[in-house]
This record gives structure tokens, C-alpha cells and sequence, in this order.
């Protein structure tokens, strides 16, 4: 029996080591690439001097805080903390509710050939890249030709640059991204509702429920807990809204509504003849604390409410 137990231990730890080591390539890369550059955040606190380095630039005025008061009392401050809520509220509510639609009505396709064929179909633009998917948009929005202005004309509507225009923006953002990513995400919420107890569909069945009962109490209670991890995920980057598909769709006419925090950043800093680094590392260190008190409030708020969250 000694011997038995023994050879457990010895083969459990010998498996523990194995994956010990799996993971240690993925530890550098965080070391690395995330936690190593956190020491570059002082430049936020500081007028920091390219000659003088990140550790011997003088500290900003204010004990440090002048560029996030710079940024504060920013004139176009609120017009950009907005366009950021819009979006990626928009978003947020888009994408959470309609990929459960389709999983669902995935799940209930009972030919196994067609439910293939219309997953292949949902998540095939997923990987289409943002560059293209960014010239489609412009294609099909072209004052001329543009298939929208196109059917617009059909109907006896009149054609506009609808990427010209501060309205549209965000919806064309949203609508495309929804188009791009909706089949992918629902694959999530197909491999949680493999999960569903078939015991409780067959008592519902028996009990005269039809399909749409069986949805709504069954199918659906089964995904809402993976529903609110990802919730809660997305409310973690409610400040952090794609950057490269928003600067590629901007032009003079949108800025209005597509100026984000990303983007100013961006100007800012890479794109401005005198680089701000200070201001943009200022910029980028407000936007991660909110997003972390935003995670850390809707984490409790689940806990509470449901008793799902990430921690």
C-alpha cells in the first residue's frame, strides 16, 4: 500500500513539474512585455526629458499631477470621455445580448449539417482583418457607389457620406464590429449550453413546456452566469475602445464622435511634432484606473446580486 501511495506522489509531482515548465514561457512573456514596462508609468508624474531618461527627468509641477490636471481642464475633455461611454457602451449592450440570441437559436438547430454550416457562415468574418473590414466600410458607404447610398436611391432616399457625419459613426463602429465578431463570440455560449441539464428539458417536455419555455428557463439560466463573466470583463475595458479600427475610420468630418481617449493619445504623443510622452503616459495611467475600478464595483455587484464574478 506504501508502495501504491508512493508511486502516486512520485508521478503526481513529476506531472505538477511538467506543467510547471509550460507555463514558465508564458510568465517571461507577462515579466517581459507587461509587468517590466510598468516601471515606465513615473514619465506620467514627471516632465520627462528624452536626454534625461525615464528616472532622471524632473518631477511635473503640482507634486506631480500637472499633466493629469492638463488633461482634466482640457477643453475637449468631456467631448472625448464621452465619445469613449458611447461607444463602448454601445458596444457592450450589442455584443452581450445578441451573440446569446444566436447561440441559442444554434443550439436549437437539430441537423447537425446546417448548424455547421451556419456556425462556418456566423464566424468566418472574425477573420477578416481590420484594415479590410475598415475599406469595406468605406466602400460601402462611398457618396457614388456605395451599395447604402445605392438602395438609399432605390427607395427614393437621398445619398449622404455617412463616414462624413458625427451620427453614424458609432453605429457603423458597433454594427461592424458586430458583424465581424458576432459568431465568434457566441461560440462561447454554444460550449456553455453543452452544458444544460437534459434531464430538466426531458421533465419540461413531459410537463407540456414548449420550445420556447424551455429556452427561457432552461437554455437561458444555463448561459446567464457565462454571460455576466463576460459582462463584467467588458465593463473592465469600458475606457479602452479599439483603437486602430476607430483611427482608421476617422475623417475631418466625424471627429466630432470619433475622437476616444486611444486616439488622443495617439496624437498626443507619436503623431504631435513636439511628442507630450508625460501627458499621453498620464492620459493612459487615468484611463487603466478607472477601468480597474470599474472592474473591481461590477465584480462586488455580481458577487452580491448573483453570486457570479471572476473572484
Amino acid at each position: 500500500m506504501k508502495i501504491i501511495l508512493k508511486k502516486k506522489k512520485e508521478k503526481s509531482y513529476s506531472t505538477g513539474k511538467g506543467l510547471i515548465l509550460f507555463l514558465i514561457p508564458t510568465v517571461v512573456y507577462l515579466l517581459i512585455f507587461h509587468y517590466l514596462p510598468m516601471s515606465g508609468l513615473v514619465i506620467a508624474f514627471e516632465d520627462y526629458n528624452s536626454y534625461q531618461g525615464i528616472f532622471g527627468s524632473p518631477l511635473a509641477k503640482n507634486y506631480g499631477f500637472a499633466n493629469f490636471i492638463n488633461f482634466f481642464n482640457m477643453p475637449n475633455f468631456w467631448l472625448i470621455i464621452k465619445n469613449t461611454l458611447v461607444i463602448s457602451v454601445y458596444s457592450i449592450v450589442v455584443n452581450t445580448i445578441l451573440p446569446i440570441i444566436l447561440a441559442l437559436f444554434i443550439n436549437e438547430i437539430r441537423n447537425k449539417h446546417f448548424k455547421k454550416t451556419v456556425q462556418t457562415i456566423s464566424y468566418a468574418p472574425y477573420f477578416v482583418s481590420t484594415v479590410v473590414c475598415v475599406g469595406m466600410i468605406f466602400a460601402f458607404s462611398n457618396y457614388e457607389h456605395g451599395i447604402f447610398n445605392t438602395i438609399a436611391k432605390f427607395f427614393g432616399g437621398k445619398p449622404s457620406n455617412m463616414l462624413e457625419s458625427d451620427t453614424w459613426f458609432s453605429t457603423i463602429y458597433v454594427v461592424s464590429g458586430l458583424w465581424q465578431g458576432l459568431g465568434w463570440w457566441a461560440i462561447i455560449y454554444v460550449g456553455a449550453l453543452a452544458n444544460a441539464n437534459m434531464e430538466l428539458h426531458e421533465a419540461a417536455v413531459l410537463d407540456g413546456a414548449n420550445r420556447l419555455q424551455r429556452i427561457w428557463h432552461i437554455n437561458l439560466p444555463t448561459i446567464i452566469p457565462m454571460a455576466i463573466i463576460m459582462f463584467i470583463l467588458s465593463v473592465g475595458n469600458i475606457l479602452s475602445v479599439g483603437f486602430e479600427k476607430v483611427f482608421l475610420m476617422q475623417t475631418s468630418g466625424n471627429l466630432g464622435a470619433s475622437e476616444i481617449l486611444s486616439t488622443y493619445t495617439y496624437r498626443v504623443s507619436l503623431m504631435s511634432r513636439i511628442p507630450q510622452y508625460s501627458y499621453a503616459t498620464a492620459i493612459g495611467l487615468f484611463n487603466s484606473v478607472v477601468s480597474m475600478v470599474m472592474l473591481i464595483a461590477v465584480n462586488k455587484i455580481a458577487k452580491k446580486v448573483g453570486d457570479t464574478s471572476l473572484w
